[in-house]
């Protein structure tokens, strides 16, 4: 079992690599100077070069820009060591003995510097991440937590008025877009008819638990409604697949009860698949709550991923971009442990 993790860990860092140095080609082996975005739209050529080093690039090298890879890959070789060992910015060696007091140091795991916000890819990414995390997480509870439940209820009443119901109401959720709901919940539940106050997100240290789960509630409920629709539907295929196995059939011919049948059989053999999903949904969600943080006005990971697109901060985008990227990828690890336990045969091969 601890090889099988050990490899598992080895691949995920090797696809995490390689996934940071396409994100560092994508953004800056193009035809477009970087440099000159970052510098703004009256630039001299001076000043465009020293954007150019602000970002860690090569100095320009006339009629190669097009065609040069090497400077991406030095600029994601300086990133990655930054991740291991920290970084000091700015990014190029004469400037910062040319002015040391104006040094910035980023401890590891470093995500770089962003020029245009003076500041820290870290710090603000640590700003903007327990926010998206509380929306994910209030989220992946109610979606979870009610579409495996409502799904059982549908498979247990199939083919009555219930199951068509459920299966319909579903459906029904599942064809409105997120900023559909997300629109409609804070026009009429929170504006027009106040049932709510208009969500503000409130840190548990300065709110308490209640404070805070109150804000996150509309947040969280058009994040989750999308997939409580594909889980309510999931979750009653999966039961009433289990429902038709031989050793369903004996326990009920042992004498078993419906609810232990149900319960201890059917449903723990459904919840295999749904492991996975919940891994990679969760995963998903944290890097991709852009629609819900920008209705709600929530300064999470999302909007700061627009905001730094608006304004061309190629640093943070690069962070993000990686910092989801390795979520997507931690969560493939951890499904993949889980799967290793709940089914020994996972670990041949």
């Amino acid at each position: 079992m601890l090889a099988y993790v050990i490899r598992r860990i080895f691949i995920g860092v090797i696809m995490l690599l390689v996934m940071s140095l396409v994100t560092f080609v994508l953004f800056f082996a193009s035809p477009v100077d970087p440099a000159q975005f970052a510098c703004g739209k009256n630039c001299s050529p001076e000043l465009r070069e020293q954007a150019r080093k602000s970002l860690g690039y090569p100095p320009h090298q006339a009629g190669v820009w097009e065609s040069n890879i090497k400077g991406p890959v030095v600029m994601w070789a300086d990133f990655t060591k930054g991740i291991v060992a920290g970084r000091d910015f700015p990014a190029d060696e004469a400037a910062r003995k040319a002015a040391p007091e104006q040094v910035v140091h980023c401890a590891a795991p470093c995500l770089g510097y962003s020029t245009y916000s003076v500041k820290t890819v870290n710090s603000m990414v640590s700003a903007a991440f327990p926010v998206t995390f509380s929306i994910a997480l209030a989220a992946v509870i109610l979606w979870v937590l009610f579409g495996v439940l409502i799904g059982v209820l549908a498979a247990v009443t199939k083919g009555s008025f219930v199951d068509r119901g459920i299966v319909g109401a579903s459906l029904f959720a599942y064809a409105f877009p997120s900023f559909f709901i997300g629109t409609f919940l804070l026009r009429y539940i929170a504006i027009k008819f106040g049932w709510v106050s208009v969500p503000a997100y409130s840190p548990i240290a300065d709110g308490g638990p209640l404070k805070w789960g109150v804000n996150l509630m509309l947040p969280a409920i058009t994040l989750a409604l999308l997939y409580m629709a594909s889980y309510v539907r999931m979750t009653r295929a999966f039961v009433l697949e289990s429902l038709t196995e031989d050793y369903v059939r004996t326990a009920r011919a042992k004498g078993v009860t419906q609810r232990v049948v149900l319960f201890k059989h059917a449903l723990r053999a459904a919840l295999t698949p749904l492991v996975t999903m919940i891994g990679l949904d969760f995963a998903g969600v944290l890097g991709g709550a852009i629609i819900t943080e920008s209705i709600f006005n929530f300064n999470g990971l999302g909007k700061l991923a627009v905001s730094a697109s608006n304004n061309y901060d190629l640093p943070v985008l690069i962070g993000i971009v990686v910092l989801a990227g390795a979520f997507v990828i931690l969560a493939n690890i951890v499904v993949d442990i889980l799967y290793a336990f709940i089914d020994p045969r996972v670990r041949v091969g």
